[in-house]
């Protein structure tokens, strides 16, 4: 197996906390929560947000936050209230209950992160949050590597394959 690039480190290195969350969260006794219904609590405001924008900062559609948001409705952590600037716009925000669930959610992400230390240091901690939250800037472009397929057509076809556009 070859070495993981940093997008594949990134994702198992989220999954390890949310898994770890979610699962902690359970086990004190909280009611069972999916990884796209706790995103939305990283995502809200606090005088709310519209959903429209839930599915932006989360990068999925607005289906995804819609069917997130009304299961946490239905759980009685979230809301929906008029939006003061637009009448044809709701906000989501969390409920006196889901905020009591949140705080404790990002107390336990404390507890979890104390734990990543006593694994792998507290200094490759601190190295890792400094990393991530130094300004990356904006997504560069990059000129991708040239495809197996434009290696093949200069060389001829592979066997089976046409050499075509």
């Amino acid at each position: 197996m070859s070495a993981r690039n940093l997008p594949q480190l990134f994702a198992d290195a989220r999954r390890w906390f949310e898994d770890a969350l979610l699962a902690s969260m359970r086990e004190a006794g909280e009611r069972p929560v999916t990884v796209a219904q706790a995103s939305v609590f990283g995502a809200l405001d606090a005088e709310g947000t519209p959903a429209s924008e839930l599915a932006r900062r989360m990068g999925v559609t607005r289906q995804t936050v819609h069917q997130a948001v009304h299961g946490l409705i239905a759980m009685g952590l979230l809301e929906q209230v008029p939006d003061p600037a637009s009448a044809r716009s709701r906000l989501v925000r969390m409920t006196a209950e889901g905020e009591r669930v949140h705080r404790r959610a990002r107390a336990t992400i404390a507890i979890l992160e104390g734990a990543l230390a006593e694994r792998i240091g507290t200094a490759a901690v601190d190295a890792l949050r400094d990393a991530l939250t130094v300004p990356w800037g904006e997504p560069p472009l990059v000129p991708a590597p040239p495809s197996d397929r434009r290696e093949r057509s200069r060389t001829g076809p592979a066997r089976g394959l046409s050499a075509g556009p």
